[in-house]
C-alpha cells in the first residue's frame, strides 16, 4: 500500500469545499500543462528552472518516474499509451510534493492531494456522465458520540438515491453501505470513484436493481490518519475498526433508515469497501451476518487481521450469505493476504467469489470492482 507524500491535513467539514468542482463537472481531458496525444500517450509538463529533480507520480505506475528538463526550465515526461481511465497525478520537486496548478481538479483527500486527469476512450466508459437519468447525491451531517477526534464531533455521510426514488414506495429500496479507504473522506467514492455515475449507467442499462447507497466517513478515531505507519500496528488498526463498527451500526445505519425508505432486513442490505473500507466491510459484514446478506471487499487491508481467531466460529450454515465477493489487483501488495484469507474461508466451507484483476492499489481497480460487484446485488437466487 503506497500513498504519495503528505501535502495537507483536512477535516471532513472542509471536504465539500474541495469537492464542489469535482462533483459538479466532468474531469477535464487535459489541462494546459498536460497534453493527451491521439495515441493516448500523455505528456506531463512542470516548469521550475531552479529545481534539481522533478518526478511524476502517476496513478497506475508502481513508483514516481524522473522527468527531463529542457533549456527553458520545463520538465517533461511522456507516458506509454494509457488505457482510458481517470488518473491521479502529482509532481515531486526536490523531494517535495507539488500539484499541477493549471488543473483545478484535485482529489478531496484528508492526507494526500493529487490532480485528476481523464484519458478518454473511443466510447463511453462506465464512470462517464452519460445522457441517462441521474440519481441524486445527498450530504448529511450528524454529531457522533462514538467516533473520536472529529472537530465538534461532526461526522458526515453521503447518500445516493436512484433516479425516480420514491420515499413512499411500499417496498423499501435495498441499500449498499459503501466504505472508502484510508486517507479518503466520505466524498471519496463519489468525487473520485464516480460511484453515482457508475450506478446511473448500470441502472440505465438494466444491469442492477435500483438501490440506495450510503457512503459514510470511515474512521473510528481520526488519530488513525496521523501517519501511514499505523498500518504496521495491529492494536491501532483494531482500535479504529472496533470504534468504526459501532459508528456504522449504532449511528449511521439508524439515521439512514430513519431518513430514507431503505431495507432494515439483512436480505436487502449489502456492505462493501476498498482497502481500509474493505477491512471494515469484511469485519463488520462477517461479524454481523444477521444484518448483511451481501458482502464485498476490494483490495482489503487485512494484512494484520487475525482472522483465524476473530472468525473462528464463522459457519456458512448460520451466515447464509447470498454473496461474499473478495477482489484484489494482482500487482497489489495486499494480494497475498487476500489470498490467504480466501483460503481460510474455503477451509471453513464458506462460499466465496474470488476476483483478481491486473492492477495496483489504485482507483482504476476499485471503479472496475464496483462496476462488476453492483450487478450481483439483490438478485433472486
Amino acid at each position: 500500500m503506497r500513498f504519495v507524500p503528505r501535502l495537507t491535513r483536512l477535516v471532513p467539514v472542509l471536504l465539500p469545499l474541495l469537492a464542489a468542482a469535482t462533483l459538479s463537472a466532468q474531469i477535464p481531458a487535459f489541462s494546459p500543462a498536460t497534453i493527451i496525444h491521439p495515441d493516448r500517450t500523455v505528456t506531463f509538463r512542470y516548469k521550475d528552472n531552479a529545481a534539481h529533480s522533478v518526478l511524476l507520480g502517476l496513478e497506475g505506475l508502481p513508483k514516481p518516474v524522473p522527468m527531463t528538463k529542457d533549456a527553458d526550465g520545463i520538465w517533461t515526461y511522456t507516458t506509454q499509451p494509457l488505457a482510458p481511465e481517470i488518473y491521479g497525478y502529482h509532481f515531486e520537486v526536490d523531494d517535495q510534493p507539488r500539484l499541477d496548478l493549471s488543473n483545478v481538479h484535485v482529489t478531496p483527500n484528508l492526507v494526500n492531494l493529487s490532480n485528476l486527469l481523464t484519458v478518454p476512450g473511443n466510447g463511453p466508459e462506465p464512470w462517464d456522465d452519460l445522457n441517462v437519468p441521474h440519481g441524486e447525491l445527498h450530504h448529511h451531517f450528524f454529531t457522533t458520540s462514538i467516533a473520536r477526534g472529529l472537530p465538534d464531533n461532526a461526522d458526515d455521510y453521503y447518500v445516493y438515491t436512484p433516479p425516480g426514488y420514491d420515499a413512499h414506495a411500499r417496498t423499501p429500496y435495498p441499500v449498499l453501505y459503501l466504505l472508502h479507504g484510508w486517507s479518503d473522506g466520505a466524498v471519496g467514492w463519489s468525487a473520485v470513484g464516480r460511484a453515482n455515475f457508475i450506478l446511473d449507467n448500470l441502472l440505465a442499462a438494466g444491469k442492477i436493481k435500483p438501490m440506495v447507497v450510503v457512503m459514510p466517513l470511515g474512521y473510528g478515531d481520526t488519530s488513525f490518519l496521523d501517519t501511514f505507519s499505523v498500518w504496521r500496528d495491529p492494536a491501532a488498526v483494531d482500535h479504529n475498526t472496533s470504534l468504526y463498527t459501532r459508528v456504522l451500526l449504532d449511528e449511521v445505519m439508524p439515521r439512514a433508515e430513519a431518513e430514507y425508505n431503505i431495507s432494515r432486513d439483512r436480505e436487502g442490505r449489502a456492505i462493501a469497501g476498498l482497502s481500509m473500507g474493505g477491512l471494515e466491510s469484511l469485519t463488520i459484514g462477517l461479524g454481523n451476518t444477521d444484518k448483511f446478506a451481501w458482502i464485498g471487499g476490494f483490495s482489503s487491508a487485512i494484512h494484520l487481521l487475525d482472522f483465524k481467531t476473530r472468525m473462528a466460529s464463522l459457519d456458512p450454515a448460520t451466515a447464509r450469505l447470498h454473496l461474499l465477493w473478495i477482489a484484489c489487483g494482482t500487482d497489489d501488495t495486499l494480494i497475498t493476504p487476500n489470498r490467504k484469507f480466501i483460503d481460510f474461508l474455503k477451509e471453513k466451507k464458506m462460499p466465496v467469489t474470488q476476483v483478481e484483476t491486473p492492477g495496483l492499489h489504485v482507483w482504476m481497480v476499485w471503479r472496475d470492482n464496483l462496476t462488476h460487484f453492483a450487478p450481483l446485488l439483490f438478485q433472486k437466487p
